[in-house]
């Protein structure tokens, strides 16, 4: 089987990217032939091949919205999947997955789509909610399947008549168990807490920071681990709030198994997710995880037993949550176990890999 994966941006190592890559390697381990193809020539680029990945960059294939550029991007991915024939091509993003999608059938290709969170979620406007969730039921009418990171995003995708339910399959997120050991008996010393993601919508270390600010009596440090176009913003607020002696900010980092596996709990406060791969990484690692209650974190994140859920914008609840696992070693330590323990159980990068080369297949109509 030949497979071509598509995504937008190489800039940056999202939770897509990282996903991505994961899974080209596992499929092509396999010994199918795989390439990917990428906007731009950044850190994507480099990781794919540093793995061993074909991985061709796309000049025109930009996040931004672009008429112009976009016809432009449409006609070089045109070009290059008519020079390599794949038998299914897999897109990622929401740019790529348009373009991806026009292209495929256009040129009579199966394509894959998996939907990283819908733009049209809890906590998106309205109005966005509205543009996107047509142009979704545009696009899912050219899609062969459409793969879902979490039953939440299945569900509220078939609300809004998105696709009809056989074209949708749910494969949950998974990662290869190749991190250092989870150190479950962790020394004593001020809890360090840990919240990994980019300075950007849906993210809000803001509300962290606020949150951190009234149980500054407890001791605790904080890393917060990447970088975006908000960063400074929380650079100031963390001045303003006097916790800057406390909070570490560490930008992009290539250590972040290392850095969960050395703390306490990850916290990850957003608006809106699908199923996000720093969860996962942090009950591998085992420890506990304080996560807002959006998208499909309830379906990794078992509320007060492998951590803590709280509501999109519950600041009290936050609160809450961060005094009891500041304050209680054994309850953290708990938790962490519970939380390795499911992962182990329902998140392995295996189980994924088999569920999404069982989704080529069906694509396929069996053919392999």
């Amino acid at each position: 089987m030949k497979v071509v994966y598509v995504i937008t941006r190489s800039d940056v190592m999202g939770g897509a990217s990282v996903h991505l890559l994961d899974l080209a390697k596992g499929v092509q381990d396999l010994g199918h032939e795989v390439t990917i193809l990428v906007g731009g020539r950044g850190l994507v680029v480099d990781r794919a091949k540093q793995r061993g990945l074909d991985c061709r960059p796309l000049e025109y294939l930009v996040r931004e919205i672009s008429p112009w550029v976009d016809f432009k991007g449409y006609l070089e991915l045109r070009r290059v999947l008519s020079e390599l024939r794949p038998d299914i091509v897999h897109l990622h993003s929401a740019k790529a997955g348009i373009l991806g999608r026009l292209v495929a059938w256009r040129c009579a290709i199966p394509a894959v789509y998996t939907a990283h969170g819908w733009p049209f979620t809890e906590g998106v406007s309205e109005r966005k909610r509205k543009v996107f969730a047509f142009i979704e039921r545009a696009m899912a009418r050219i899609s062969n399947r459409i793969i879902t990171v979490s039953e939440y995003d299945r569900d509220i995708a078939i609300a809004q008549k998105v696709a009809d339910k056989k074209q949708m399959v749910v494969v949950h997120n998974g990662i290869p168990d190749d991190a250092p050991q989870p150190n479950l008996q962790r020394r004593s010393r001020a809890v360090k807490l840990i919240m990994v993601a980019r300075f950007e919508d849906p993210k809000d270390q803001c509300a962290l920071l606020r949150a951190l600010s009234c149980v500054r009596q407890l001791d605790w440090r904080l890393e917060l681990v990447g970088d975006g176009p908000r960063l400074d913003e929380n650079k100031k607020l963390a001045e303003q709030l006097d916790l800057s002696d406390r909070v570490v900010f560490l930008g992009a980092r290539d250590d972040v198994p290392q850095r969960l596996n050395d703390a306490d709990v990850l916290v990850l406060v957003s608006r809106w997710e699908g199923l996000p791969l720093t969860v996962l990484e942090a009950m591998r690692a085992g420890i506990p995880v304080i996560s807002s209650n959006v998208g499909g974190v309830s379906e990794a994140v078992s509320d007060g037993k492998t951590g803590f859920l709280v509501p999109r914008e519950g600041q009290s609840e936050l609160v809450g949550a961060l005094t009891k696992l500041v304050g209680d070693a054994d309850l953290r330590r708990t938790m962490g176990e519970a939380g390795r323990s499911r992962y182990e159980v329902e998140f392995t990068f295996n189980t994924m890999l088999a569920r999404t080369v069982d989704v080529y297949r069906d694509a396929l109509g069996g053919v392999t």
